[in-house]
């Protein structure tokens, strides 16, 4: 790495403070302190000269700068490896004398500098200013996980591999595990990296999915709590995923959920709808990914979101997962079980005022299936809901006949119409008509589905982890099936061909895109899969994984493991020719894998 010093321009020194651009306070370090940028002032970039193809890192020169109307100045520490300096004079004509260097070559070394540091490039001058604009002229994403049991350490990696490169993050997400590292902690670390500047998530998870800070490998990792066959020498593992992006053309809010009762809900689809509606042309926004407190049942929350909004608006995330947020608008962190917060949307909204030229951001969806019916179809008998166990107890009559089973009857009656005994997780999958209101809108009946967890059985009860059962609902019970669920990553994995095939199609017959090389390109992906599902699973690993990995490899992929997988929105197939196919009866999965794909088009606003 070689530090390259360069005076500023008066141009971009006219007083103005200090901003702070994707969390990081663009001021300048000399004499060894943090300041403001004075005209003539010399300042230092660091750029990597090794012939190397790594990625650029984050050096312990880079760490975030303080507020420079702090008192609390900080110095710069040296660095790990020794620096070679390029000095340049102190002085506005030597700037000058720096530009002559052409604008190419100006590219190329600024966009090998990490994020912190392009950010102050970005203020030296007008000419550097409209040369980052050109290198993150296009949205970006990047992710990074660390397995350092360390939290600290394992913060300090990941940080520095997502910043390695220029980018203004305008999210993040934070994923941790539930047992080894501290919430609070953990989102306090990351909170203070970007200064509470962006929308910051930080949720628990089952396990993590993506690339290794250190080593640049593949991982899909449960983690221990979750995993049926842990290896013995990992039995301690711990992991931390890092997932920032800049996503220009959106516009981006989190929105939390107070509690879970029905006028709460309807102000956070509102608050959500209002956002939508202030920051573009429709009340629906493009894309959400929620995040569900353990002790809040999402699904009459996702059913009013899934009545409010249009149906081409996506929902993904986690169902089950303790987390906190901080909002750009609210600078104190928030714990969801401290405060009673039941969940919080990341809401992705397209910009009504964006410039012209700008390309478009679009969103896909796909999931995969993983459990099958089996054996008959159930009425419920009677009910008995247990609020404060988050349980409901029934008996049930088989379709067509008047006799009540208990649980134990049930349950013998299911086993009579198998083969094999069931000796895997059991879920009954509800069938739900209700009525469904918002605000002052039309009241509408509503069918969905909705999968339920079997507790217990007894000579009296069939004991479910269900709120919102009534009797007359029919059901049927389901088991994780590995076939089924091999099959639909198949699937999954199909229609994403297709996908690209029909890109590469429209691109040629589009001439003007064609010689412009316009087309649309894939820039990141989510998943959200079952936190039954991985490696112990399927006997092998990264089976979720596969459908990105095969069709978009080398894209940055985040994912997690889930205690309920959150989908909702148009589905693209492989029976659709890659195209939007059909909805989910249900929000809420179980032993599914969900896929959300963020793709590009540069060519919708191009003059």
């Amino acid at each position: 790495m070689t530090p390259v010093a360069f005076s500023c321009s008066s141009a971009t020194t006219d007083g103005r403070q200090p901003e702070t651009i994707g969390g990081w306070w663009v001021g300048y370090r000399a004499k060894g302190t943090c300041q403001s940028v004075k005209p003539g002032q010399s300042i230092k970039l660091f750029v990597h000269t090794s012939h190397s193809s790594q990625k650029p890192k984050l050096s312990s020169t880079m760490a975030p700068m303080e507020d420079p109307s702090s008192s609390a100045m900080t110095r710069m520490e040296p660095p790990e490896t020794p620096l070679l300096p390029i000095t340049a004079a102190v002085s506005t004509a030597a700037f000058d004398g720096m530009a002559s260097i052409g604008e190419d070559i100006l590219h190329n070394i600024l966009s090998k500098l990490p994020a912190q540091s392009f950010a102050s490039a970005a203020c030296v001058s007008r000419t550097w200013n409209a040369v980052c604009g050109s290198i993150l002229s296009r949205p970006k994403f990047a992710s990074a996980l660390s397995l350092n049991p360390s939290l600290q350490d394992a913060l300090q990696e990941i940080v520095e591999q997502v910043l390695s490169e220029p980018i203004r993050p305008h999210f993040a997400i934070l994923t941790i595990e539930y047992t080894n590292y501290v919430l609070e902690e953990a989102h306090r670390l990351i909170d203070q990296r970007f200064n509470s500047s962006i929308p910051i998530i930080t949720s628990e998870a089952s396990g993590i999915i993506g690339r290794d800070a250190k080593t640049d490998e593949f991982r899909e990792v449960k983690f221990e709590f979750f995993d049926a066959m842990p290896d013995i020498g990992q039995r301690h593992r711990r992991g931390i995923l890092l997932t920032v992006g800049y996503v220009p053309g959106l516009k981006i809010d989190l929105i939390p959920l107070l509690h879970r009762q029905g006028p709460m809900i309807d102000k956070f689809v509102m608050d959500i709808r209002d956002f939508t509606s202030s920051v573009s042309d429709s009340k629906s926004p493009e894309a959400i990914l929620m995040f569900g407190d353990p002790s809040c049942d999402m699904k009459p929350v996702l059913s009013k979101m899934d009545h409010a909004m249009s149906k081409e608006s996506i929902v993904v995330g986690n169902e089950g997962g303790r987390f906190k947020h901080t909002s750009c608008h609210n600078q104190s962190s928030i714990c969801s079980s401290a405060r009673g917060y039941d969940a919080v949307a990341l809401v992705f909204a397209r910009d009504k005022a964006k410039f012209t030229g700008q390309g478009k951001i679009q969103f896909l969806l796909s999931m995969g299936a993983g459990i099958a019916a089996v054996g008959p179809a159930y009425k419920a008998a009677s009910v008995k809901v247990r609020n404060h166990e988050y349980s409901t107890w029934i008996t049930a009559k088989r379709e067509g006949l008047n006799h009540i089973l208990d649980g134990h009857q049930i349950l013998d009656d299911l086993d009579n119409e198998l083969e094999d005994d069931i000796d895997s997780d059991l879920f009954v999958g509800v069938t739900k008509r209700r009525k469904c209101s918002f605000g002052s809108e039309k009241v509408i009946w509503k069918t969905s589905l909705a999968y339920h967890h079997v507790l217990d059985v007894d000579e009296q009860y069939l004991y479910l982890r269900a709120l919102d059962i009534k009797t007359g609902d029919s059901f049927r019970f389901h088991v994780p099936d590995q076939k089924i669920a091999r099959s639909s990553c198949s699937s999954v994995s199909e229609s994403f061909r297709m996908w690209k095939q029909l890109q590469k199609i429209d691109t040629c017959q589009n001439a003007r895109s064609a010689a412009l090389n316009r087309g649309k390109e894939v820039i990141g992906a989510f998943i959200f899969t079952c936190c039954g599902r991985g490696e112990s699973f399927f006997g092998e690993p990264n089976v979720d994984s596969s459908p990105i990995l095969d069709n978009f490899p080398g894209i940055p992929l985040a994912g997690m493991f889930c205690c309920g997988e959150i989908s909702r929105g148009p589905l693209i197939s492989s029976n659709s020719g890659g195209q939007e196919a059909s909805f989910t009866e249900s929000c809420v999965h179980v032993y599914s894998a969900v896929y959300l794909v963020l793709t590009y088009d540069p060519s919708p606003c191009m003059p």
